[in-house]
């Protein structure tokens, strides 16, 4: 498809010729490409140097963000079907289209209906075409997941020595605690309740950074791919697993440091041992 200007200055054409032209509707993106508003006339025809049809622009529109097409770097136009079949010379033809159901109505069952009135075309249900659309999105979303898992059992093991080195520094103070009467059960939940503490600082934190660089992203990518379309979410379910998880690894961890702690003899701690 080729677009060229016809007429800039909408302002000072007859009426008539707008309503005897075919009307177009242009995407955002494209109008701005081509610095066209509404009322202006375009030359439309299928390629360059070729038979053109006067078109006038009728709206701008913002198309539906679409994953899919975001990195096709396509532009996008629409007509009026009689006027599409006309341009490509292929009357009475069409490559597909969408039907709307009624509710309660099943998209299996309708497909399977249509497909059985004529030959010649093949009925899908929305569904389907976006499950088929988005196998390559499922195979991303796997490979984040395997990185996902990675990341938390790193995490988990880097937690887990953190704990034991800061409960290594408490020694002579368990030691002295000790010494003093007060019970390991004391001193485990002490140690215990710092480290779900700290793991629930951690948990903020990382939200809060979460939140940042998903910002960041969406801002960065809007503003590349020209687009609406969101691409990093951080939803509530997100944040809940994430907070439940940080604080499950710190609670294991700090049980596993307290408590090598208070099964030592507290001459041991104290050095004298």
């Amino acid at each position: 498809m080729v677009l060229g200007g016809a007429d800039s200055t909408p302002d000072h054409r007859p009426p008539d010729r707008l309503t005897a032209l075919p009307t177009i509707a242009l995407e955002r993106r494209l109008a701005e490409r081509l610095q066209v508003r509404v009322g202006d006339t375009l030359q439309a025809g299928l390629e360059a140097g070729g038979p053109e049809r006067l078109v006038v622009v009728a709206a701008i529109y913002e198309p539906t963000a679409d994953p899919t097409a975001i990195t096709k770097r396509e532009y996008y136009l629409r007509f009026h079907l009689p006027d599409l079949a006309a341009l490509l010379g292929a009357p009475d033809r069409v490559d597909r289209f969408g039907v709307a159901l009624e509710p309660g109505v099943r998209a299996d069952s309708a497909a399977g209906v249509l497909d059985q009135v004529a030959f010649g075309y093949r009925a899908y249900p929305s569904a389907e075409i976006a499950s088929e659309s988005s196998q390559t999105f499922k195979v991303v979303s796997r490979f984040h997941r395997a990185i996902a898992v990675i990341s938390v059992m790193a995490s988990a093991i880097f937690l887990l020595c953190i704990m034991l080195l800061k409960v290594e520094e408490r020694r002579r103070d368990a030691a002295v605690m000790r010494f003093t009467g007060i019970s390991r059960r004391t001193i485990f939940g002490a140690l215990l309740l710092e480290a779900v503490l700290v793991a629930g600082l951690g948990s903020v934190m990382g939200v809060g950074l979460a939140a940042a660089a998903s910002a960041v992203t969406n801002a960065y990518y809007q503003r590349f791919f020209d687009t609406a379309l969101v691409f990093s979410v951080i939803t509530a379910g997100i944040v809940r697993f994430s907070v439940l998880l940080s604080l499950g690894l710190g609670l294991a961890a700090g049980c596993v440091a307290a408590w090598r702690l208070v099964r030592t003899n507290p001459l041991i701690l104290w050095g004298r041992g």
